[in-house]
């Protein structure tokens, strides 16, 4: 599918034929090959939500970005990617608050998308994941055959090409990424044992085929360079209750922390400064916020970033 005035194909981006992804309200307003660019800040760029009802706030923070008919044109085929990798409860804050899910999606049938996908490429069993993490309840109760939940299919990859990775340079993508009109990362913020913290550009290693582990030498770097090539049109961080320690499959209600918070955001680099300061981490203490912002995909300067909260 085509999107209408003023929409790039994401198909065509993920192909590389065009250079720049210029998004409603985004902080990226170009994006050099070199990375050499800054952005600068057009308008409010990333909202945060505070609602200890996590639907409500969700619902808020996508509106404050101007709702998300700005986002999904009619008629468009989306995926949503939220983290549902481990068999763990919603309380364990492990996985993104089906609840956040449930308003993306709600919010993506008003503004009439012809289909939504949601899936991850779990750790855990991948039906004890779907079902404990309250994902599969959560569609089932909607009764709507435009949503869909899926298992990842080993045999439904396509190498994609990252043609500004730095240290990564391809790698195996699952189809349905790189067919749909519009990607929406919806993370869940929390500590991580190996990165110091997960959060929005790491969440797409959901949607990798091959040795993930791989991935934990340069981490940083290399999760920059997969966000370079497989850009979110929006981001959505939940953080409605926080894993700060022993990530990121947790398990202890002990390390949960209740912020009643949801972020949302065109710019993935942004989007992850802000999710580190809910840690009490500079923004430059995340090796992928560096890198990022190191390779012009987005700013880490939050005196720079336009925030609006709702």
């Amino acid at each position: 599918m085509t999107r209408g005035t003023g929409w790039l194909n994401r198909r065509e981006f993920i192909k590389g034929t065009v250079a720049a992804l210029v998004l409603p309200g985004s902080l990226v307003n170009s994006a050099s090959a070199s990375g050499d660019e800054r952005p600068t800040a057009d308008g409010p760029v990333l909202t945060v939500a505070e609602n200890p009802d996590p639907f409500s706030a969700t619902i808020a923070a996508i509106n404050g970005l101007g709702g998300m008919q700005a986002f999904v044109p009619k008629g468009s085929s989306v995926l949503v990617k939220p983290n549902i990798g481990w068999d763990r409860r919603v309380d364990q804050a492990a996985n993104t608050h089906p609840e956040v899910v449930r308003a993306v999606i709600q919010l993506c049938l008003e503004s009439g998308a012809g289909d939504i996908l949601i899936l991850d490429r779990t750790c855990n069993d991948a039906r004890r994941c779907y079902v404990n993490s309250g994902m599969a309840q959560m569609v089932d109760s909607l009764d709507d055959k435009r949503v869909r939940l899926e298992h990842v299919r080993n045999n439904r990859f396509t190498t994609l090409q990252i043609p500004r990775g730095r240290l990564v340079n391809q790698w195996p993508i699952y189809d349905p990424a790189l067919e749909t009109d519009v990607l929406i990362n919806v993370p869940i913020a929390k500590h991580h044992s190996i990165s110091g913290v997960t959060l929005g550009m790491k969440n797409l290693m959901g949607l990798m085929g091959g040795n993930r582990g791989s991935f934990h030498s340069g981490i940083g770097q290399k999760l920059a360079d997969l966000t370079s090539a497989l850009t979110p049109d929006l981001n959505v961080l939940d953080a409605s209750r926080i894993l700060v320690r022993n990530g990121p499959s947790g398990g202890r209600l002990e390390d949960v922390k209740i912020l009643n918070k949801v972020a949302a955001s065109t710019d993935p680099v942004a989007l992850d400064a802000y999710g580190a300061t809910l840690f009490g981490l500079e923004p430059g203490d995340v090796s992928s916020v560096k890198a990022g912002y190191e390779m012009g995909l987005g700013e880490m300067e939050l005196a720079r970033v336009s925030v609006s909260g709702v």
